[in-house]
């Protein structure tokens, strides 16, 4: 059984109020870097950042305006950071030409030498597809597509090809080269159509909020796809963890929380490796940056060593 990594999406960079906490409406370049620098420190295997272009009025108020360019975030983090990887938890791609990702992502993993993730996802809001003239209701059909042109213009060639029913091209050179002989590609999201490509299509599964219980059925369906369809190589199964804060916290952290000592901490989380999960990505409680960045030294330092 291979060890348990962890990875973190970062705070700031996206504001729903589904997660993020209240310091983070104040907070802005500055702290980014401090807290990914911590994360780089503390021996995290990826930070992450998602995507979203414009939130319409009718969704503003949960899941709020702020959400920063993954390919701009994740590039100005790698500049400050020396080993984290660098994760798009998801670009939604079937709102931009495969050329244009490509180039985007190509260029990115070419300046931080290699340390680039690709996790990629169908979306969910229909304005977005609309005022880009994306195709809203056919975005898993095109994902599928957009996959197998991102893995050609991702590749090694200078000038890729790929010939689908959405995008057609040849011809067209793309330098710099990813710096990554393969980009890993991780496919996210949780509904039987993006569990089935992410197992036939991608190099990982990154889960949209699976609970503990639903995991190992999941899991169980991956492996079988990929089985039946004859598809080996790698795969990297991820999970979403509850909310974690180590130590005693001494303020209300909400009832789903996992907190406590280091101990009981890595316990929890030592059950999804028995489960077949090999990253885990994680989020802290916290009320101020300090205490944020004093969590992740926590976790890198007391929790990670007891989780293999």
């Amino acid at each position: 059984m291979s060890a348990l990594a962890y990875g973190i999406q970062l705070p700031v960079q996206a504001q729903s109020a589904l997660f993020a906490e209240g310091w983070e409406a104040g907070a802005g370049p500055e702290d980014l870097v401090a807290v990914a620098r911590a994360v780089d420190r503390a021996g995290f295997d990826y930070l992450a950042a998602c995507d979203h272009v414009a939130i319409p009025r009718r969704l503003a108020p949960a899941m709020s305006t702020v959400w920063y360019d993954p390919v701009a975030t994740l590039a100005h983090l790698a500049a400050v950071t020396e080993r984290v990887r660098l994760l798009s938890h998801v670009a939604v791609v079937g709102l931009r030409h495969p050329l244009l990702t490509a180039k985007q992502y190509a260029t990115l993993d070419h300046l931080c030498g290699g340390r680039l993730v690709l996790g990629v996802g169908a979306g969910h809001v229909r304005e977005e597809f609309e005022v880009l003239g994306a195709d809203f209701e056919r975005r898993g059909a095109v994902l599928d597509e957009v996959i197998d042109a991102l893995r050609a213009a991702l590749g090694a060639e200078e000038f890729p090809e790929h010939h689908g029913k959405t995008y057609d091209f040849a011809g067209l050179g793309q330098r710099p080269r990813p710096a990554q002989p393969r980009v890993p590609l991780w496919v996210g999201g949780s509904s039987p159509a993006a569990v089935r490509r992410a197992a036939l299509k991608g190099d990982g599964w990154l889960p949209q909020g699976d609970p503990r219980d639903r995991l190992p059925a999941q899991i169980e369906r991956i492996r079988r796809l990929r089985a039946q369809a004859g598809v080996k190589g790698p795969f990297t199964v991820g999970a979403i963890a509850e909310p974690l804060y180590v130590g005693r916290a001494g303020w209300d952290v909400g009832r789903r929380t996992l907190t406590g000592a280091p101990e009981a901490i890595a316990e929890s989380l030592r059950a999804y490796r028995a489960m077949g999960v090999d990253q885990v990505q994680v989020r802290f409680r916290s009320r101020s940056r300090a205490e944020l960045i004093e969590q992740i030294g926590l976790f890198g330092a007391e929790v990670a060593p007891r989780l293999n």
